[in-house]
């Protein structure tokens, strides 16, 4: 337990925390990636090059200097990221690094206001923290090994199968090297996926969602080509140079962005672009449950053309009692208006979302680009749906969707 002399110094550092994190988290980055290169085998590239790893960390750094004193306010952002962590195969080992390299951070960025005492304050806040984030990796680790078929960390298996959904989504088939059967998973949840791609240093870890029901026979992932995108290095990778027969590492399933398959509430599965992957697994376990579940499935796509899953999503909703879709093209071709491909065209609106004649208490499951997410959320709020009945996944660092909409708005 922390003192209260501890909390109170660690609680007087918020406001300088919140003008000051990012700077503390990129020298942070820097500093640690220098003296540990071998952690560039961890973290997302990617989200280190575009910021949103900096932000992330100055937003949990402030988070816990706020709420110090009410640890059970942090638990869900832990639990989220400790989802992260351990589909990552981060370890008790690398804790005490990244607290020597936060604390020297804090004190190379705020100088002579850092004080000694703040920072033991802060030294003794992060044990803590550390602590807590360690035992819940631990029990996340002890069940992922402990489930039938699963393991700790990560595993080969092989890519069986490679199905071109649409124009820029390709579907991978993954079934065990060493020919065990593969856990059963909670629809919604991720795997990490770990390869190593010719010329670079680094190993890359990209999380992909679960695409299809739960099966003892194979994971599915489902990825989008980034186009034009030097980020996209991983998803481009897999549709350029991975195919049937090739091998890659993955660990098991984890996340907390999960369908609750014991209720009957209805439930929406809204959905724009490649974020449909986490919703057809939702969608699909439904219909192989044979659920009575009143079930929507809205999808938002630019066009047919690289609208993916149209006859699957079709097959499955056939299958079901109380299973409908609504299907929105913001640029439709002539062939899409020919075929009736589409029941909406433009965006999402609040107009159409009165046209349904949404539940204000059913469950609502988002997924998609962030600024789609943003507006979606925001509109069922302003329908009168309930902040705890919408769900939503974001890949990458952890964000608060409606801070960043605030921030937008201010």
């Amino acid at each position: 337990m922390l003192s209260s002399s501890t909390i109170q110094i660690v609680k007087s550092t918020a406001p300088v925390l919140a003008v000051k994190g990012e700077e503390i988290t990129t020298h942070f980055y820097k500093t640690l990636f220098t003296n540990h290169p071998e952690l560039l085998n961890i973290f997302n590239h990617a989200n280190q090059k575009k910021g949103r790893q900096q932000t992330a960390l100055a937003n949990t750094i402030y988070a816990a200097a706020t709420y110090i004193d009410q640890l059970e306010v942090l638990l869900p952002a832990v639990k989220q990221i400790a989802h992260k962590h351990r589909s990552l195969a981060v370890k008790p080992e690398h804790y005490p690094i990244v607290g020597d390299h936060l604390l020297k951070a804090i004190k190379a960025v705020l100088g002579d206001a850092a004080t000694d005492e703040i920072i033991a304050a802060w030294g003794e806040t992060y044990g803590v923290i550390a602590d807590v984030f360690i035992s819940v990796e631990k029990e996340m680790y002890e069940a992922a090994a402990q489930q039938t078929g699963g393991w700790e960390d990560f595993k080969k298996f092989e890519v069986v199968e490679k199905v071109e959904e649409s124009e820029l989504i390709t579907s991978f088939y993954l079934k065990p090297s060493d020919g065990s059967t593969v856990p059963s998973f909670t629809p919604g949840q991720y795997i990490t996926i770990r390869l190593s791609i010719p010329g670079e240093k680094n190993l890359f870890n990209r999380q992909y969602s679960l695409s299809d029901a739960s099966n003892s026979e194979f994971f599915r992932i489902s990825v989008k080509k980034e186009l034009g995108d030097p980020t996209g290095a991983v998803s481009n990778y897999l549709h350029e140079h991975v195919d049937v027969g090739n091998t890659i590492e993955v660990t098991a399933p984890a996340g907390d962005f999960i369908l609750n398959t014991n209720q009957d509430t209805p439930v929406y599965l809204i959905s724009g672009g490649v974020g449909i992957t986490p919703m057809l697994s939702m969608l699909k376990t439904l219909a192989k449950e044979q659920s009575a579940r009143p079930t929507t499935f809205i999808h938002a796509a630019r066009n047919g053309s690289i609208h993916a899953f149209k006859d699957e999503v079709r097959e499955t909703i056939n299958m079901m009692e109380n299973g409908k879709k609504l299907y929105v093209y913001e640029n439709p071709s002539d062939e899409d208006v020919r075929l009736g491909a589409f029941h909406e065209q433009g965006y999402i609106t609040e107009n159409i979302f009165k046209a349904m004649n949404i539940e204000k208490d059913a469950l609502y499951y988002v997924c998609g680009p962030v600024p789609f997410m943003k507006f979606i959320i925001s509109m069922l709020g302003k329908l009168g749906v309930a902040e705890e009945n919408i769900n939503y996944e974001f890949f990458g660092p952890s964000i608060d969707i409606k801070k960043e909409e605030e921030a937008v708005i201010k």
